[in-house]
């Protein structure tokens, strides 16, 4: 009975030794919107579509400002102007601003559309060297720090990430 009774321990401990460690992995975490704003792609990007961004809001100011000015002149000639003729020139003006706030909707549109198509380029380029990372470091898991609630600092692998895609 003795020789059982060891035979059954030594297998416990195998088999808990063994469960204890297949499930002792740590899960890692990746801040993503860090990757993408600070990685020299991503700040690249960032800078694009900043400067495409500056200039079409300057561009429609300046509209914005020549309409506001045509507004005025019209405004100022509306005691030499006859009725018909005013409301010919403000129903122009009306379809220059619609115009311009259509243009200015559709820019803003496509400037945010470049924006979500970077975004998921540069992360396509990021997934193989983040999995090489995985296969490199045995890791089985990594998590989006938007996911995570409470992590130990060390197991966050951002910085780690951006210095291998900058490379």
């Amino acid at each position: 009975m003795q020789v059982n009774t060891k035979k059954v321990i030594l297998f416990l401990v195998l088999f808990l030794f063994y469960f204890s460690n297949s499930f002792a992995i740590d899960t890692y975490f990746i801040d993503f919107t860090k990757v993408l704003n600070n990685s020299n792609a991503g700040a690249q990007a960032q800078k694009t579509l900043k400067s495409k961004f500056s200039s079409e809001t300057k561009k429609f100011k300046d509209q914005e400002e020549n309409i506001r000015k045509e507004e005025s002149v019209i405004v100022a000639q509306k005691k030499t102007l006859s009725k018909d003729e005013y409301k010919k020139k403000l129903e122009v003006l009306r379809k220059k601003v619609f115009t311009m706030q259509k243009a200015k909707q559709k820019s803003f549109s496509d400037i945010a559309k470049s924006r979500n198509i970077a975004k998921q380029t540069l992360l396509k380029k990021i997934n193989p060297v983040v999995k090489a990372y995985m296969e490199e470091n045995k890791i089985r898991i990594i998590l989006d720090k938007k996911s995570v609630v409470m992590g130990d600092s060390s197991l966050e692998i951002t910085d780690k990430i951006i210095s291998i895609l900058n490379k």
